[in-house]
């Protein structure tokens, strides 16, 4: 669809309704998109307003190849670069909300730390300012007194995101994982229902203790791929330094927004394990960008 990105009324409207989408998608349950086991999935990590990136993920996902193909995307927004001060990557979020609604049932826009913040108004930071304030000053450079009403639809897709990306063959993908120290007051419910206001609020939200989750122990992963039986679990959050990694037998990190960035093309019909998808692991910088 085509849509004016400097038009409040136009950019509002795309952003709700690509939450609907998201919402109805026949796939999904409670916060969790379920997947069968044939198809191929693009798995991308941490993007942060890297729009060169983004480009040669869903030219490699080739969603229009066929609609048994799938693509996850995660912490979109909050990126390094700055327009006259301002944070423009409300633009690279759109993205997503029109391939979500170009490809119905095949783009998966997980949440991460990152929308979260920005949908609770929570201050977060990647070093250069508040976040949170940096994004809104974009809105408002862009779109002035009607700033507010954007805002409140980007608040509603990213209401409308899930948790986490299973698949039938036993892979978890999240953005993170509840951390160790927080069980005792993680409700794994969250995945059966859609988060609640409190659940996105920290520090002892369910929501919010997904995406921001840090400390694991290989026990500890062990418990939960029992808990929501799965076999292994794909996640982001972390700066994975060589783009892929395995910290633990049943873990993989994947980040995408630096210079080392990778993406994982997953046959859906294979059984995880961190070796495989290590070694399907593409580096960015080895992909050509699509043709215009």
């Amino acid at each position: 669809m085509s849509v004016d990105l400097q038009h409040p009324e136009q950019t509002s409207a795309l952003f709700k309704t690509a939450a609907e989408a998201i919402l109805s998608d026949p796939r999904r349950e409670g916060s969790i998109v379920r997947l069968p086991a044939e198809g191929h999935l693009t798995i991308s990590g941490d993007l942060h307003d890297q729009v060169i990136h983004l480009d040669k993920i869903r030219g490699m996902a080739d969603l229009k190849a066929g609609q048994d193909r799938h693509l996850i995307l995660q912490e979109l927004i909050h990126g390094p670069r700055l327009t006259h001060g301002c944070d423009l990557s409300y633009r690279m979020l759109a993205k997503a909300a029109q391939d979500v609604l170009t490809f119905p049932g095949q783009v998966h826009v997980m949440l991460g730390n990152h929308e979260l913040a920005q949908m609770t108004r929570s201050g977060v930071s990647k070093g250069g300012g508040n976040n949170v304030e940096l994004f809104n000053d974009g809105l408002g450079m862009v779109f002035g007194t009607e700033w507010t009403m954007v805002a409140e639809a980007i608040d509603e897709f990213i209401r409308a995101l899930p948790l986490a990306v299973i698949t039938e063959s036993g892979l978890f993908c999240s953005h993170s994982l509840p951390a160790l120290n927080t069980m005792h007051r993680f409700d794994a419910s969250v995945l059966d229902r859609v988060p609640t206001a409190e659940d996105r609020i920290g520090p002892w939200g369910a929501a919010y203790l997904m995406v921001w989750g840090r400390m694991f122990t290989r026990e500890h992963l062990e418990f939960l791929a029992d808990l929501w039986k799965v076999s292994m679990f794909c996640v982001g959050h972390a700066r994975v330094d060589m783009g892929v990694e395995s910290p633990f037998p049943t873990i993989v990190a994947i980040n995408s927004d630096h210079e080392r960035g990778a993406v994982i093309p997953w046959n859906l019909a294979e059984p995880p394990t961190t070796s495989k998808m290590i070694e399907c692991a593409r580096y960015l910088q080895t992909i050509g960008s699509p043709a215009a």
